[in-house]
């Protein structure tokens, strides 16, 4: 009898767990079991690899019982990229000595230590390109294994991750004598792609191609939106079609500082379980879903394996929802868990996976459907029946109102305004740099407990370690009692009020930064002069 084991990883979201396929050879009735809680893909994989081991780097053993265990066994495994393991995992547990004349493909057990093997194998033994590379490589990182085989055209993205020696490989043959100490053959490039969707988001160029200062006259609108940024916080911009909601959301992105080196593996963590990567993301992404979307493309799901949405992709960016009341009610009541918690738990059938979705939320509606309702300044009229706006508005239901931190509402300018070739307009730099240094100041606060920004600070947490100064605590109370503020708000108040404190570069919120949070929640008047730091009001 002989027995080896190989490692991969199984996924569970971006979750990694290692996984020992283990293979015993022995005498028995002919045939090959795999055992472990394999899905159909994985059921497969017992021909593939057998076609491929007898193409590649003959035989399969022959005449022999091959169980094949993927420990542990209680947890569902899934997926195409356990056939290397699978296979080197046979060669590794076949003993038999080649005829003479024969090349030796045997394995070593100890040349499988400290070593994860990723990579779908095709029937000539060539490997195929696999999804969540590099999660999975984080995972197995964080396990104790440094050194990982991965296709060739996924050694850049296993790369990414610091303290790994990543083999990057076009065939079992070549993975064979690589174990082996021997010369690596040649073979044909890798072919085939794993994305059955473009990867495309605007994050990464935005900033080149849009500024702050094109947007006019809205002096309080530009403070929220730095506000906003500046905690994470998630905004809502109402207003009758034409006010600047698109302009002034599709802009936020270019406030937001570079990604840090975690954040860039995280994000590209996730966008690595839907397609291939080529390179570490470094800005934060913008996705602007359209209003038509399914709940599974927004928030994750799909047949078969669950994977990430929208919500999740833009996660440490911004996600644009325009038209939001326009957007299924399904779609809108899931949201409620992302925007409470920065996650999102899907569950199918024996599958649960859990994605993270930390980003800034942008809302966008307009008074109606028709747009013009309350058109301030505007020859245009609302054509809209009273019970079909009221229908349009109920869509924002108050769980999802609640868990909004800033509203603001828009109203077109005149043609007069906003045209002063004199009045100083905040660039998306100046901005961005502004955004920074209250992060920096978070970070410092927030140091190893695990938060990043203030939007992500439980309430209990702030009430015992960083509480408002009591005339601030006051205005939330008479709030409260006045049923402006439900429990939720207060909490999120609170953090407003931290973040406009932090941009103005005070360790503790003053009584006017409360007011400020007030009124950048109830969608109230902002006092200009009180945000300094902003130099708005000259």
């Amino acid at each position: 009898m002989t027995l080896a084991t190989a490692r991969c990883i199984a996924l569970a979201g971006t979750e990694g767990h290692l996984i020992d396929v283990q293979v015993d050879i022995s005498a028995g009735t002919p045939g090959t079991f795999l055992v472990g809680r394999p899905d159909k893909a994985i059921q497969e994989a017992r021909d593939r690899v057998r076609m491929a081991i007898n193409n590649a780097v003959p035989s399969w053993p022959a005449s022999r019982r091959v169980t094949i265990l993927l420990a542990p066994a209680d947890l569902p495994k899934s997926g195409t990229h356990f056939d290397l393991a699978i296979a080197v995992a046979v060669k590794a547990a076949d003993r038999t000595r080649p005829k003479d004349g024969a090349p030796d493909h045997r394995i070593e057990q100890a040349a499988l230590e400290d070593t994860a093997f990723i990579g779908e194998l095709t029937l000539s033994g060539n490997l195929r390109p696999v999804t969540g590379v590099l999660p999975m490589v984080l995972a197995a990182r964080a396990r104790g294994i440094h050194r990982v085989f991965v296709p060739e055209p996924q050694a850049q993205e296993a790369m990414m991750v610091p303290g790994m020696t990543v083999f990057g490989m076009r065939s079992l043959a070549q993975v064979v004598a690589e174990l082996r100490g021997e010369d690596v053959p040649a073979a044909p490039p890798v072919e085939g792609t794993t994305s059955a969707r473009l990867l495309s988001w605007r994050g990464q160029d935005l900033r080149d191609e849009v500024d702050m200062s094109e947007v006019e006259g809205m002096q309080e609108v530009i403070c929220a939106v730095t506000v906003a940024a500046a905690g994470g916080h998630h905004i809502m911009l109402s207003g009758p079609r034409g006010a600047g909601k698109t302009t002034v959301a599709e802009r936020i992105p270019t406030i937001l500082p570079d990604l840090t080196l975690e954040q860039s593996l995280e994000v590209t963590a996730v966008h690595s379980l839907v397609g291939t990567l080529d390179s570490l993301v470094t800005r934060p992404p913008f996705f602007a879903p359209h209003h038509d979307a399914s709940r599974a493309s927004i928030l994750g799901g799909g047949t078969g394996r669950a994977r990430p949405g929208e919500v999740s992709l833009a996660h440490h960016g911004v996600l644009f929802l325009d038209e939001f009341p326009l957007f299924r009610a399904d779609v809108i009541d899931a949201l409620r868990q992302p925007l409470e918690a920065g996650e999102v738990s899907i569950a199918r059938g024996e599958e649960s996976a859990t994605y993270p979705a930390r980003g800034m939320v942008v809302l966008a509606a307009n008074p109606c459907p028709c747009g013009n309702f309350h058109a301030q300044g505007s020859v245009l009229t609302c054509d809209c029946l009273d019970a079909v706006r009221r229908n349009y508005q109920r869509k924002l239901s108050g769980p999802i109102i609640d868990r909004i931190d800033i509203w603001r509402e828009l109203q077109p300018m005149a043609g007069h305004r906003g045209r002063d070739p004199f009045a100083h307009r905040r660039t998306s730099a100046e901005l961005r740099s502004m955004v920074s240094a209250a992060r920096s100041r978070q970070a410092v606060r927030y140091a190893g407990l695990g938060f990043a920004l203030n939007s992500a600070v439980p309430g209990p947490v702030l009430a015992e370690h960083w509480p408002l100064p009591d005339e601030g605590q006051v205005l939330l109370d008479d709030a409260m009692s006045q049923g402006r503020l439900t429990r939720r708000g207060m909490t999120r108040v609170h953090r407003v009020a931290l973040s406009v404190a932090d941009l103005a570069g005070r360790e503790v919120p003053l009584e006017q930064d409360v007011e400020t949070a007030l009124a950048l929640r109830g969608s109230g008047p902002i006092n200009l002069e009180a945000m300094s730091f902003m130099e708005l009001a000259s």
